[in-house]
């Protein structure tokens, strides 16, 4: 393993209620149950950090209840905090409501991680080796967008970004969209993200034109599409679709956060990206099989999984079954 992920982005708590359908306008109803976890990129520094990569966050917590839980779990989880907590706001949080079905629905409260200044982030020092990631989310706060645009711009060539737009991608900017576009070295996105950054057109043309158009110099783009997978299409020209795998589904939630992290642990340990698209897969498939959005199986769980469908164990996970 060489090197750290340096996740900067926003972690913020989930308070995540199950329900059997959402309610309708002026209705009520009761959940089944209810838990208050870590959330936001919480989720992939977790997935990484699982997969034997080192995490480190350069985001920023706050100062209260909410930002003393993130705490706690970024500890529970080996992460560290390279900047200082905010003295003035608690960390966000998020409404989340799951339904039957493994659906989600969010209503989100920014916090201490929506403000990020250059000056905040001296202390975020990359190495030679190390991998950095942002998501949409902290781009598309009016508090944190322009001074993480510059910051992203001023890394050093060597170091591999990785940038996951998100769902929020409609409210980043475009200018600042298209700069941080332009630093990737990979992008990883939805099917419904990659067609507002290109246009519509199926998986490989819209891989293609963000390639071509947006993202000049990435190595390639992974196209996630859920349960069927996931497309890879390299900036060499070459492209694959990388199959999904069926399980029984009963919490979406962090799934896309959970590839990411796998995908990025596995590429920082020399697999192919095909190769760690699909461990990236088969640890998404993992994580739907559990609640919670921070349930990223460790590689081990991933190995393992891998055996059962065919495939055969790295030598990591052979050692770590002959420890077990």
């Amino acid at each position: 393993m060489s090197g750290r992920l340096v996740h900067v982005g926003s972690a913020v708590v989930d308070y995540v209620y199950r329900i059997d359908a959402l309610p309708a306008a002026g209705t009520e109803r009761t959940a089944s149950s209810y838990a208050r976890v870590a959330g936001g990129g919480f989720n992939m520094m977790v997935a990484a950090r699982r997969t034997g990569m080192k995490v480190v966050f350069g985001g920023q917590l706050g100062t209260g209840p909410d930002g003393d839980f993130l705490r706690a779990a970024f500890a529970a989880e080996g992460i560290e905090t390279l900047t200082p907590p905010s003295p003035s706001m608690d960390s966000g949080n998020c409404v989340a409501m799951i339904s039957s079905d493994a659906e989600r629905t969010f209503v989100s409260w920014p916090g201490a991680e929506s403000r990020l200044t250059l000056s905040m982030m001296k202390s975020v020092q990359v190495v030679p080796g190390d991998w950095v990631f942002t998501s949409g989310y902290t781009l598309s706060y009016p508090g944190s967008r322009d001074a993480l645009a510059d910051w992203i711009e001023a890394l050093p060539a060597g170091i591999p970004f990785i940038f996951d737009p998100t769902p929020v991608i409609a409210d980043i900017p475009r200018p600042i969209l298209d700069r941080v576009l332009a630093r990737a070295t990979w992008l990883s996105c939805n099917t419904d993200e990659a067609a507002e950054i290109a246009g519509a057109g199926d998986a490989q043309t819209v891989a293609i034109r963000l390639l071509a158009e947006h993202c000049p110099r990435a190595e390639g783009v992974v196209i996630r599409a859920g349960a069927r997978g996931c497309l890879v299409r390299m900036a060499d020209g070459g492209t694959r679709a990388v199959p999904g795998f069926k399980v029984e589904a009963v919490d979406t939630n962090g799934a896309g956060d959970t590839h990411i992290g796998a995908f990025v642990s596995a590429l920082s340990q020399g697999k192919s990206p095909c190769e760690a698209a699909r461990y990236a897969n088969a640890a998404a498939a993992l994580s739907v099989t559990r609640h919670g959005g921070s349930s990223a199986p460790t590689d081990f769980e991933i190995q393992e999984f891998l055996t059962r469908r065919g495939e055969p164990m790295t030598a990591q996970g052979q050692e770590e079954a002959a420890a077990t």
